[in-house]
């Protein structure tokens, strides 16, 4: 069973790899530079930062940041254990599908791919930053949530993610951004009452 469903992996990542065109090449390449993140979440960032209008700023920004960078590292760390605990190669570096990859990058990254850091941090922020605001737009969870998966599906265009390592970060990071939420909310209104 788990046989087929890692086969089933490798040619739905073989299929959507091959798709790639040297045109959008560098499109990609981008999405999946750290700065693609940093760079749109310190936006929405500085937009929510700013729409608070009361003399608590400070310390929501101070809670909202701590907040965060738990959630990246919690996000990131654990993704990191997982591909040293599975150690399921990635696919630049499987040997029976080499040939039939088209590898973007010179290079790959490290041997291990079993969950993507990138899906998990992407979906993390995504979330978090979906709920954060959703009271001003309801529909900003849904646009985030597409810019992840578009830095997630740049992973198995560039040649170093299976979809299940993608899907298995995106849920993990959804999960994290859930949690993280919730204690943001509970620390959040906590300043308020205060």
């Amino acid at each position: 069973m788990i046989e087929e469903i890692l086969k089933l992996d490798s040619d739905l990542f073989l299929y959507f790899n091959n798709l790639g065109s040297p045109y959008f090449d560098n499109f990609w390449m981008f999405l999946s530079k750290t700065e693609a993140n940093v760079i749109f979440y310190l936006i929405v960032l500085i937009a929510y930062i700013y729409s608070i209008k009361n003399y608590k700023r400070t310390k929501i920004l101070l809670l909202l940041i701590i907040t965060l960078t738990i959630l990246i590292t919690i996000s990131d760390q654990t993704s990191n254990l997982f591909k040293d605990t599975i150690q399921r190669l990635r696919p630049c570096y499987n040997e029976q599908i080499t040939d039939s990859l088209r590898l973007v990058k010179e290079s790959c990254g490290g041997r291990y791919g079993f969950f993507s850091a990138h899906a998990s941090n992407s979906f993390s922020l995504a979330i978090f930053f979906g709920l954060l605001l959703r009271s001003s737009n309801r529909f900003l969870i849904l646009m985030f949530t597409i810019y992840a998966l578009l830095i997630s599906y740049s992973r198995i265009y560039l040649g170093v993610h299976y979809p299940i390592d993608i899907l298995a970060g995106a849920i993990f990071g959804s999960i994290y951004a859930l949690v993280l939420y919730k204690i943001y909310l509970y620390f959040f209104n906590f300043l308020h009452k205060s």
